[in-house]
């Protein structure tokens, strides 16, 4: 298997997951990973389909610098080019990316105050490690728009994007998904806190910080936890591998 071909099996496991636990939204949303050293050579879900029939080989290779593709009946969702297009073309780091409207993340972002504050281990994860854009501009489907929210990263590898969602940034796909999956948990807890109407018991910045800091030693798990669930959708529905 070459190392395009397994990064391909990585990344339609990633739809399936979030399929299976109901981070997508309906044919939208989209993940992509690079190919190549610069970048600019990507995978990411064709048009319109739908996570759960993504698989290896029904995933679309793009080049970030020819956009001639648009032109054509191949062309990927416009707001999909304008966000990974230029995250890719402009940040060969960001070798994976994730970005989904997941329930508890898009209900954090669209209040006046979309921070995940450090209220246990997993919101404590984020903390002074996300970026957050609150310019929303509606559907990204210009150039400028798409330049707009890959310089909100400001070198971070996630961002919370206000009235929108969330993207995430991975070396990996595992990383990627691991920071997604905590991500989500981090803004349930922050949803279901603030439910309560009781104050918010939030650390202290030293201790945040170090929390925070805390999570390097596990950077491992996302790499298990991401393998583990590959062998469960190898039970359910091995076709991601196709």
């Amino acid at each position: 298997m070459t190392a395009e071909d397994a990064l391909r099996v990585d990344l339609a496991a990633a739809f399936r997951l979030i399929y299976a636990m109901d981070m997508h939204e309906s044919v939208a949303n989209h993940l992509s990973a690079a190919v190549c050293e610069d970048g600019e050579q990507f995978l990411m879900n064709r048009r319109w389909m739908h996570f759960s029939n993504v698989c290896a080989s029904n995933l679309q290779l793009l080049d970030a610098c020819d956009p001639s593709i648009m032109q054509t009946e191949q062309a990927p969702d416009i707001s999909a080019w304008t966000i990974h297009g230029s995250v890719h073309r402009a940040i060969p780091s960001a070798r994976v990316i994730l970005h989904v409207h997941s329930t508890y993340a898009t209900v954090l972002s669209t209040l006046k105050d979309p921070r995940i504050l450090p209220l246990d281990n997993n919101s404590a994860r984020f903390f002074n490690r996300i970026a957050y854009d609150t310019d929303f501009s509606g559907i990204a489907t210009h150039e400028a728009e798409g330049c707009r929210i890959r310089d909100s990263f400001a070198g971070k590898k996630a961002l919370m994007m206000g009235n929108h969602g969330v993207t995430v940034l991975g070396d990996t796909v595992a990383e990627a998904f691991e920071t997604l999956y905590y991500l989500e948990k981090a803004c349930k807890t922050m949803v279901l806190a603030y439910s309560t109407g009781q104050p918010l018991n939030v650390l202290n910045d030293d201790l945040a910080e170090q929390t925070a800091a805390s999570w390097d030693a596990f950077t491992g798990a996302g790499e298990a936890h991401f393998a583990q669930l590959k062998q469960w959708l190898d039970k359910q529905d091995s076709s991601y591998r196709d």
